[in-house]
Formats: C-alpha cells, sequence, structure tokens
C-alpha cells in the first residue's frame, strides 16, 4: 500500500522540485549603448568599463573559456594603468578613435579598426592621443595551466580593412567573411596566434543573406551586431530548432555550447548587415 501511495505522489513532488531548481540560459543577450560604464579601480583616470560578458557581469559564470568581453572607454588624453595577466590572453579591437596600445616595452599605434592580440604574460594598457573618447572592445580568454604558451615574435597587429572578403565552405554566397584571427595552428587567418580564441572573424551579409542555424559542439560563440538588421537566431524556439530575435547595431549575444545560432538579414534595399563574431575553446575537464 505504501509503494502505491509513493507513486501516486511523484508526479506531484517532480514538478514542484524542477520549480525550484535554478536553470542557466543557453544564451545570453546585451545592447552596448545600454551597459553601463563603469569606472575601475584599477583601471586609471579617464579609463571606463562596459562589462558586457564575463567579468563584471552578474550572469558571468555561465561563461567558462571566456574571461572578458567588453569596451573600455578611454577619455582624450587619458592613459589606462599598464595590466599584466599571466594566464589570460586579449583581443583588442578599436571601434572608434585613435590612440596607442603598450606592448611590453613597445608603442603600438592603433586607430579604428585596428586589432591586435596581446599574449599572457606581455605587459599592456591602452592610451588615447585623439580629441574623442577612445572606444575599444577587449576580448580575454582563459589559458589552462596545462596548456604552455607561445609568445609571437612582437606585436601582432592588423585592420579589418586590409582582410579580403571570402566565401567559405559550407556556407551560402550571400554572406562573405573576413577571416581576422585564428589559433596559432591557423593557415588561413590574417593572425594566427591565439591559444583558446580559435576564429575571431567578421559576416558581411547581402540583403536577405544568412548564415544558417547551426550549433557548435566545443566552443563557445559571441556575436556583436556592428552594421545593419536583421533576426539572431538563438536558442530553441517553438519549433524547437530556432527562436528569432529583431536586432539593430550594438546588439550582442553569448551562446553556449550547443545552443542554436544563426542570423537573417533584413530583406530591407540597402540593408547591408555586419557582424563580429568570435569563438573560443570550451575547457573540458580532463577525462
Amino acid at each position: 500500500m505504501r509503494l502505491l501511495i509513493l507513486s501516486a505522489c511523484l508526479p506531484l513532488v517532480t514538478p514542484l522540485l524542477a520549480a525550484d531548481r535554478p536553470v542557466d540560459p543557453t544564451w545570453l543577450h546585451k545592447f552596448l549603448p545600454d551597459v553601463p560604464a563603469a569606472v575601475v579601480d584599477a583601471a586609471g583616470t579617464g579609463c571606463r568599463y562596459k562589462a558586457v560578458f564575463g567579468e563584471g557581469d552578474a550572469n558571468a559564470r555561465i561563461l567558462r573559456g571566456i574571461v572578458r568581453f567588453g569596451e573600455w572607454l578611454v577619455d582624450s588624453g587619458a592613459s589606462c594603468i599598464p595590466a599584466v595577466l599571466p594566464r589570460e590572453e586579449q583581443i583588442y579591437l578599436v571601434l572608434d578613435g585613435g590612440g596607442a596600445v603598450q606592448y611590453g616595452s613597445e608603442r603600438v599605434s592603433v586607430e579604428k579598426d585596428d586589432y591586435m592580440y596581446v599574449p599572457p604574460g606581455v605587459r599592456s594598457k591602452v592610451s588615447n592621443s585623439s580629441g574623442a573618447v577612445l572606444r575599444v572592445l577587449v576580448m580575454g580568454y582563459r589559458i589552462p595551466d596545462d596548456v604552455k604558451v607561445s609568445l609571437p615574435p612582437g606585436p601582432q597587429k592588423a585592420n579589418i580593412n586590409e582582410v579580403k572578403k571570402q566565401t567559405v565552405g559550407g556556407h551560402p554566397p550571400s554572406v562573405l567573411y573576413q577571416l581576422l584571427m585564428g589559433d596559432t595552428t591557423s593557415t588561413r587567418d590574417r593572425i594566427a596566434a591565439a591559444h583558446v580564441m580559435t576564429s575571431l572573424f567578421t559576416m558581411v551579409f547581402e540583403p536577405g543573406g544568412t548564415n544558417a542555424p547551426h550549433h557548435h559542439d566545443t566552443e563557445e560563440e559571441i556575436y556583436l551586431v556592428l552594421d545593419g538588421e536583421g533576426e539572431m537566431v538563438a536558442g530553441g524556439g517553438m519549433n524547437g530548432v530556432e527562436g528569432r530575435h529583431p536586432v539593430k547595431p550594438g546588439d550582442a549575444f553569448f551562446f553556449r555550447l550547443n545552443s542554436t545560432v544563426g542570423f537573417y538579414s533584413s530583406t530591407a534595399p540597402g540593408n547591408k548587415a555586419r557582424i563580429l563574431a568570435v569563438r573560443s575553446r570550451y575547457p573540458f575537464g580532463r577525462r
């Protein structure tokens, strides 16, 4: 009799337990202009930081290989305090303005659309020599203890506009890719230098173009809409495959492993959607 009573109660108990159990989202969204810029004590006067994803954001624990994805705002004439990060590689991308990046003992001038790789252990800082606010997108990745870091021979810098646009096998011709940076084994990217970050690239869409919905088994990914409009595919929708979300410049999305990701560019005449995408290895434990 007691067995019968227990089995009859299970359907009631299970929903209650499920309702109390927190479930992490499979993707995150931020609108860059709405993210508050905070003064960071260790940054220096005139330097503010927008924590889009990762460190400084309430959902930072959901990201695993990614330490940070955010924006430095450096006032005219200001210089941030130098930092040395022993087990974090970073990528800087200048969104607006001009200035310099201190790379070890070298000073590297940067301008809009420049991007560069900063390896772990290299002393670096950002300074602004222009008359406007310098906006720098910073992407940081955690280097596992068992990964041996190889330093490039010097600063690795390029400009997005120098990188050719091309189709990529398995993707429709309505989207062109600029392969900006890959890991140290890459033979196709403009810069091959990273260890955890595997691919930094832009996608340029014709009106009505698409990056077909898909997922990644071993990588986390972030999309930032730079230009144009369309619909971002993120996670599952009512059909279990895709949920579509209208987007505009400034929309940023983080995708966990196996989250559905894709994009449909608006069909409006003249719409030229452009997305910055960056993928990185997920730190799977040893088996």
